[in-house]
């Protein structure tokens, strides 16, 4: 049985890389004493502390357990394995780093699932808290739920985990730990627990559901075995941001983060209908933040964190429709502090010039956009809607603002591609770099950058995509060669691109069963952990994994799918029909372009849910 011990802990710290990434006392960080907690809850984020603490999600559902006066909420992140393995050599368990509690002492153990290949982290956490990976194994200890994006198909985590929470947390997480603090309190068996929690609207039970398949592998039947349990599990929804908890401080690392800075959320949700986007069907309908909330709450957190740059965050900002009110009015407020604001995620076609340069005043940055495609039929395939005059114009705009350095982002291996789509990446850069030379010298900013990278589409559930094959790796690296060559007679263009691989595997997780558990094991067995990074992934070790396991990766990640096969997340309601995503995968081959909801209904689904959309 592993022990907690302070002074070998303090003595492994000496030895490890980074080690202000477990010793926790940072700014605003809630201690609370552990033993007067009703509910005890550990966020454990399934990668490292820097990627973990730059999330918004997890300060959001900090802070909203945390004011729940009987509960409290801890947190905990993958330690970096030379972390893991000196843990493993002195016996020492996973803990929190408020209070360093072991994990197994938790009410709950909370995962976000914000990617794929973070799934073998979950087990090897799992694993050095002491906790039984399997479900099925525990008779008593820490409930072991999960959400985020990639819970909406749980099924290949789901004989690891106890509870997946579907949809928006801040209202769902106060009823299911309200349920377990109430279950507590009665003396409720960990099965009755269960059963109770199932009975929340977004709360899926997999131990409550039994699977069957056909012949050929595909998935034959799936049906609740308990009565608790709900045929359909439908997704949450907070209707009101403005009345949504948000945190009025940010716990603030001592070490760096990937992105140090206040993040204002300004929106949830995308109308825009990206065919290959989950995100954008997920987390429908859009729901806006009014200016004077988002200025309230910007005040509260520059004065609690003290940082210099406040992020804008959201699928599209610059549909944000108080866009350039709230930048002016940032801008105006904190440039003498130097603070700057910045616009990730602008889409091409929703550009403000006037919302660009007021942002370029306090600090310059990079500008990051995204035209995916190189040709006007494959973003009319994608349902991209924008056009190449739009991203020129978009470009122009910003190098006459004070922008030097543009990132662009691609896909390869979309479906219906071809070479002339490659060839367009690099007219698209050509031109872009042409754009800059067409503004006056008095006016562009010098030392022009521009970066081309290029992932490879992953078919995700919830999208139009969700029936189309990835493909198979020897295609998708003699893409990336080709464009690599296109690219490099375009001077002056940087090329990245994702590793093939991963993505490949990433797809066999997507759209995964409760079968690539099997594989998941195995390959956590074999050493696979971390492997969102490039240096750590083990690819042989997954491959053996499919091997041992019997299991065929392209049967999940290369495989068309036919319009009435049954898929592992056919249970879960997430708003969109499968009905409206068939259309659009129709739609999608004829390279037909569906409109913007805002602009009119296009019949996704979303009416069912009461009082959710509303037509624009």
């Amino acid at each position: 049985m592993k022990v907690f011990s302070a002074d070998r802990l303090e003595k492994l710290l000496d030895t490890v890389l980074k080690p202000s990434r477990y010793t926790g006392g940072e700014m605003n960080a809630v201690v609370k004493p552990f033993d007067q907690a009703e509910v005890t809850f550990a966020f454990c984020f399934p990668d490292s502390y820097e990627v973990g603490m730059s999330h918004l999600g997890i300060k959001i559902l900090y802070d909203i357990i945390n004011r729940q006066p009987w509960a409290l909420c801890e947190r905990s992140f993958m330690p970096w394995p030379d972390m893991a393995d000196a843990m493993r050599r002195e016996e020492l368990p996973l803990f929190s780093i408020e209070s360093r509690t072991p994990l197994d002492r938790f009410d709950i153990v909370g995962f976000t699932l914000q990617y794929e290949m973070s799934y073998t982290n979950v087990l090897e956490m799992l694993d050095l808290a002491g906790i039984p990976l399997y479900s099925r194994d525990r008779q008593d200890g820490p409930i072991i739920m999960a959400g985020g994006p990639c819970a909406y198909n749980p099924e290949p985590l789901a004989p690891f985990v106890d509870v997946f929470q579907i949809g928006d947390g801040e209202e769902m997480m106060v009823e299911a730990i309200a349920c377990v603090r109430k279950c507590k309190k009665a003396g409720l068996s960990r099965l009755d627990t269960l059963r109770a929690l199932a009975g929340i609207e977004g709360i899926y039970v997999p131990a409550f559901y039994q699977v069957s398949y056909n012949d050929d592998g595909t998935l034959a039947d799936f049906y609740p075995v308990d009565d608790a349990a709900p045929a359909i599990v439908r997704k949450r929804i907070v209707r009101d941001l403005d009345s949504a908890a948000y945190p009025e401080a940010f716990v603030v690392p001592y070490t760096e983060a990937i992105h140090d800075r206040i993040v204002l959320e300004i929106m949830r949700g995308c109308t825009k209908g990206c065919r290959f986007c989950q995100a954008g069907m997920l987390y429908r309908p859009v729901r806006e933040r009014s200016l004077e909330t988002l200025l309230a709450q910007a005040e509260k957190l520059e004065n609690a964190t003290g940082y210099e740059e406040m992020s804008l965050s959201s699928l599209s900002s610059g549909d944000y429709t108080h866009l350039t009110e709230l930048v002016c009015a940032l801008t105006e407020r904190y440039a003498d502090r130097k603070i700057s604001v910045s616009l990730p995620s602008m889409r091409i076609d929703s550009f403000v010039k006037q919302s660009l340069e007021e942002a370029q005043k306090v600090r310059k940055s990079g500008l990051t956009l995204a035209p995916e495609a190189g040709t006007q039929r494959m973003r009319d395939v994608i349902n991209k809607g924008v056009t190449e005059e739009d991203l020129i114009r978009a470009v122009t705009d910003a190098f006459e603002s004070g922008w030097s350095t543009v990132k662009l982002y691609f896909m390869i291996g979309l479906p219906t591609e071809t070479d002339e789509d490659l060839q367009g990446i690099g007219n698209l850069a050509r031109d872009v770099i042409n754009a800059y030379f067409t503004v006056p010298r008095s006016v562009r900013a010098k030392g022009l950058r521009v970066t081309c990278s290029a992932s490879t589409f992953v078919p995700k559930p919830f999208t139009p995509f969700q029936w189309q094959g990835q493909d198979e790796l020897p295609t998708i690296k003699e893409k990336q060669a080709r464009l690599g060559d296109i690219l490099h007679q375009v001077k002056g263009v940087n090329f990245n691109w994702h590793e093939p691989e991963l993505s490949m595997l990433e797809a066999c997780f997507a759209r995964g069963d409760r079968r690539m558990a099997d594989v998941l094991y195995a390959a956590w067995k074999n050493g696979c952990r971390m492997d969102g990074w490039t240096e750590f992934l083990n690819y042989e070790g997954w491959m053996k994994a499919f091997q041992d396991c019997n299991v065929d990766p392209a049967f999940y990640a290369n495989r068309v799918r036919g319009e009435k096969e049954l898929l592992p997340w056919d249970f879960i309601d997430a708003g969109v029909t499968k009905a409206f995503l068939w259309r659009e995968w129709q739609k999608a081959q004829r390279a037909e372009v569906t409109p913007d909801c805002r602009k009119g209904c296009q019949g996704c689904g979303l009416k069912r849910f009461e009082g959710v959309c509303v037509d624009r």
